[in-house]
């Protein structure tokens, strides 16, 4: 794969901004910072990531709100979303889950735990999008075989 994948960290804490970033130093990405909810979405018009890094508690919108608006979106369906967050109850992971989520993490985050759900997370995006312009090749070549029987 030639180019380098996207993360976009998402986070109006910029202490929690910087540890993602120093953790994912040993990632061969490029990252982009988004201060709050409404940041995170123009960042993602620009930016085209591939996986995000998105608290939940963030100002002007929530990253539930987010993500619920990502995940209904076709032109950012396909990006994932991992929900990296201080809040651990059960509600607020169902919640995390209804609004599309990819995964979740609790914070404090653990190094390791952060590095390999990445790891995964782009592996995932990478066989998805290759499954994406499988399909649609076939599509093509069945409308240029003329009409169906």
């Amino acid at each position: 794969m030639a180019d380098k994948n996207r993360i976009l960290i998402a986070d109006d804490n910029q202490p929690n901004r910087e540890l993602l970033e120093a953790y994912l130093a040993t990632v061969d990405c490029d990252t982009e910072i988004a201060v709050d909810g409404q940041d995170t979405l123009a960042k993602v018009k620009s930016f085209a990531p591939d996986l995000i890094l998105l608290d939940v508690m963030m100002p002007k919108l929530s990253g539930f709100e987010v993500c619920q608006k990502l995940k209904s979106d076709p032109a950012s369906r396909g990006i994932m979303i991992l929900m990296v967050t201080a809040l651990n109850e059960a509600g607020d992971i169902e919640r995390a889950v209804k609004a599309g989520t990819d995964d979740f993490l609790s914070k404090p985050v653990n190094k390791v735990e952060l590095l390999k759900r990445v790891e995964n997370m782009l592996k995932l995006k990478d066989v998805t999008d290759e499954l994406e312009r499988l399909r649609r090749y076939i599509e093509g070549m069945e409308d240029s075989s003329g009409p169906k029987q």
